[in-house]
């Protein structure tokens, strides 16, 4: 036992990869030149690089992987290179449209020229007004005015005179009042007094009647005359209004034009306007009037004139003309208006109203013609964002609307903006988990997001990376202003980048955890009133970072310590192991040593996980209880029946368990107890078994083996004290300075095994056992009392035959027969 002992045991430097800080090329950062690019992601860095080129649709990307591993700078810093030599996309507006008024136009211009025009047509509104009405009162249109009404008036006099001559040939004389033309009987010239009318005879005053009702006839044709004349006088001042306005306006447009020939959109617009601003004279010559309003009625009304004034405005809705190249956008908090756009409402005169000056743009907008960058979670988090922004994608247009419409009883009036082209690279950043569940539920995703660039958790360590490594500490050092790194502390942080990964040969690429490392040991040189940070530095940064998170850890320790939990360290107990599990309270894992018992009776060939049967247990746990039914099938029950009945548990343990690392565990539990041998209780194990009993590699064997070292340290470490892990696991090993230094000096013990034999050899201090030929094994060994004790049983199960319940009957061949 003792040679197997020493051939199993692992040595201080397999306990821990160190790095020579005499092997580093500087003394300290200040001679590294800060890393430019991002390191440690070759694949992902090709899968960003192929998405910004292709230029197809459904090829845009998803970066996946662990928040901290540089997704988010590693997208940007790539995508802001690779954008600085694209083109630089046009502005867009939304003009009103004045053909259909709840549709506003939106057309593009080259950039920089959107704010132009948008300066241009407020001048141009502001100057129509002034020239408008300075035409207006002027002379020459006081002159052409009275031309124009000369004939008309002409008119009026002569339908006038002519009603009169009329009236007077049937003694009747006429007057104008506020409310027309009244007609007035007449006596030799004069008006018919009232008396004199009451003494006519009858004969007279039909007569008088007679006359009296033609020219009331008259009177009639007169006012139609008038009507007309009205009206016609009324087209001719609307013709001259026009024709002066429009001669104001003209100068005014003709240089829009001159300056905007070459935009055929802009063309369009100032064409609609010189058609509609004839009709909407008063509102300039009101709204000019405005600025001296001081009533409050007249200033309402100059508000509602200015108001109509602002249909020639324009609405500058993406203004890339400070931007070069195409645009960059990261949008943290995508919300459906943030993502597509949106219709605002202004209060005016005590209601809410919008018009085409309130559309809004979305992220999707500002990034037309370049990139936007989203975190997927912050998407689908967002009521309708994720299916806003599919849709978008889906129909390459960018289309405005209110989703809330969707569910209203009764449709609303407002504008509906015309679609604007969509060219936009999309990249969603997000856990490797989310990507995976959308390719599976969302038959869209996989259409639209055809690259996947994944961020790997970590990345070898060799003289490549490590050079990478310093040259982050020295990006780290410039950016946030700390000391610089003595190679030492950067020796030091090389090999916590390996023991985050819990691995001897790959260092992780979480870098915001070496960072934080980082700021952490420069903060302790400070107070320490070091020039440089050396390894000391970033050992207390470590160990403090520790003692802030570890309450858990030695809470856990304590209960242990003062017997609550109940843990032997020392000693032998039959069917009595420790295993070692690890717990994660979040920032921080700690491994825990946990009491696995068994127990046996003679029974139907069930071990029963007592976590399994109250539901306690995950899937992969129960997975590996069953191969443990698999293995006592394979190695004792090749002639007789299994006719055992076992039951395993976690004591005190009152929480859901998964995972199979503890299968050699609880195997070597059940072989205890099969063979009535103890087991060393000094030494605990961790390891999956297979069912041909190889010990295969589990993960947080670190945190395992540092958990149990603890509470031996806290109860007295014996020297005969360790831990039990998988061969396969040994790469994964970056023990504590503290255990590692503890197993140099003998006081500790870590072995290494490759079949659950070597470990039966370990905790049992007796031989396994190699079965002979006919499949016994030899006297006194392990297996050798596991297989009598297993036949033994399956003798009383025949002896009881089926009386036993659920039992099975043995025939004349020693074989089973179900009853």
């Amino acid at each position: 036992m003792r040679d197997l002992r020493e051939r199993l045991e692992l040595q201080p430097h397999d306990l821990r990869r160190r790095l020579d800080p005499a092997t580093l090329p500087f003394q300290t950062t200040a001679e590294v030149p800060p890393v430019k690019t991002t390191i440690g992601q070759p694949r992902a860095a090709e899968a960003i690089a192929f998405a910004l080129e292709v230029d197809a649709k459904g090829f845009h990307l998803y970066a996946a992987g662990s928040p901290g591993a540089g997704r988010e700078s590693t997208v940007l810093a790539a995508v802001r290179a690779f954008a600085e030599a694209r083109p630089t996309p046009p502005d867009w507006v939304h003009v009103y449209n004045f053909a259909e008024a709840d549709c506003p136009r939106a057309f593009s211009m080259p950039a920089g020229e959107g704010r132009g025009l948008v300066k241009a047509m407020t001048s141009f509104v502001e100057a129509a007004q002034r020239e408008i009405s300075r035409a207006f009162e002027g002379e020459d249109y006081a002159r052409r005015r009275e031309q124009s009404l000369a004939a008309v008036n002409a008119r009026r006099a002569e339908l006038l005179a002519a009603l009169r001559a009329f009236a007077q040939e049937r003694e009747f004389s006429l007057e104008m009042t506020p409310s027309g033309v009244a007609t007035i009987p007449l006596r030799n010239g004069e008006p018919m007094p009232q008396e004199v009318f009451d003494q006519l005879t009858p004969e007279a005053r039909a007569q008088l009647e007679q006359r009296g009702a033609q020219v009331q006839a008259e009177v009639g044709a007169y006012r139609r005359g008038m009507r007309q004349i009205d009206k016609e006088a009324q087209q001719r001042i609307t013709a001259l209004d026009q024709e002066v306005a429009l001669a104001a306006a003209s100068p005014l447009i003709a240089e829009l034009r001159e300056q905007y020939g070459d935009q055929p959109n802009v063309l369009l617009f100032l064409e609609q306007i010189q058609g509609d601003l004839p009709e909407h004279l008063e509102d300039f010559l009101m709204a000019a009037e405005a600025r001296q309003a001081k009533h409050v009625d007249d200033a309402a009304e100059a508000r509602r004139h200015r108001e109509r004034l602002a249909r020639y405005e324009v609405n500058l809705l993406i203004d890339n003309s400070a931007i070069t190249g195409a645009p960059v956008v990261l949008e943290r908090n995508p919300t459906y208006y943030n993502l597509i756009g949106r219709l605002e409402y202004r209060p005016v005169m005590g209601t809410m109203v919008t018009d085409f000056r309130q559309i809004k743009p979305g992220a999707l907008h500002r990034a037309n013609g370049g990139f936007l960058i989203l975190h997927a979670l912050d998407v689908m988090r967002n009521p309708f964002a994720w299916e806003g922004l599919k849709r978008a994608l889906m129909s390459g247009e960018m289309v405005i609307e209110n989703p809330g419409e969707q569910g209203a009883s009764l449709p609303t009036t407002r504008p509906r903006p015309e679609p604007i082209p969509l060219d936009v690279k999309v990249i969603l950043i997000g856990p490797a988990g989310l990507y995976k569940t959308l390719h599976q539920i969302d038959v869209e995703f996989p259409e639209l997001f055809g690259v996947k660039a994944e961020f790997a958790p970590d990345m070898d360590w060799n003289e490549e990376n490590l050079a990478s490594y310093s040259a982050f500490l020295s990006l780290v050092v410039q950016d946030r202003g700390l000391l610089h790194f003595d190679r030492s502390a950067v020796a030091r942080i090389v090999e916590h980048g390996a023991r985050l990964r819990d691995h001897q040969r790959k260092l992780t690429t979480r870098f915001l955890d070496i960072a934080r490392l980082a700021v952490e040991a420069s903060h302790w040189a400070g107070k320490a009133g070091r020039e440089y940070v050396l390894a000391d530095d970033v050992d207390a940064a470590i160990a403090k970072q520790e003692r802030r998170r570890n309450l858990a850890e030695e809470q856990t320790r304590e209960v242990i310590a003062d017997g609550t939990v109940m843990i032997d360290t020392e000693g032998a107990r039959v069917a009595q192991i420790n295993g070692v599990s690890v717990l994660n309270v979040g920032d921080y894992s700690f491994g825990q040593p946990s009491r696995v018992t068994a127990r046996v009776s003679v029974g139907r060939g069930a071990v029963q996980s007592i976590e399994r049967e109250i539901a306690l247990s995950g899937p992969i746990h129960s997975k590996g209880f069953m191969i443990l039914t698999g293995y006592l099938q394979a190695q004792y029950a090749q002639d007789w029946p299994l006719s055992l009945g076992a039951t395993i548990t976690f004591e005190q343990s009152y929480g859901g368990i998964d995972g199979d690392s503890a299968s050699t565990t609880e195997l070597y539990a059940l072989l205890s107890a099969l063979s009535g041998l103890p087991l060393n209780q000094g030494i605990a194990v961790t390891g999956a078994v297979n069912q041909h009993g190889q010990v295969q590699a589990v993960g947080g064997v670190t945190r395992k083996i540092e958990g149990f070292y603890d509470v031996c340290r806290e109860r007295g470490l014996t020297g005969g004290q360790g831990v039990i892990v998988p061969t396969a696991n040994v790469k994964n090993l970056m023990l504590k300075d503290e255990v590692v230094e503890a197993v140099g000096a003998g006081r500790f013990h870590v072995w290494a095994t490759s079949h659950v034999d070597e470990g039966i050899e370990l905790l049992m201090d007796r031989p396994a056992g190699q079965p002979a030929a006919e499949g016994s094994f030899p006297e006194g060994t392990v297996h050798r009392l596991v297989q009598d004790r297993l036949r033994q049983y399956a003798e009383r199960m025949r002896a009881f035959g089926p009386a036993w319940p659920g039992g099975a009957d043995f025939g004349n061949d020693g074989q089973p027969q179900l009853t």
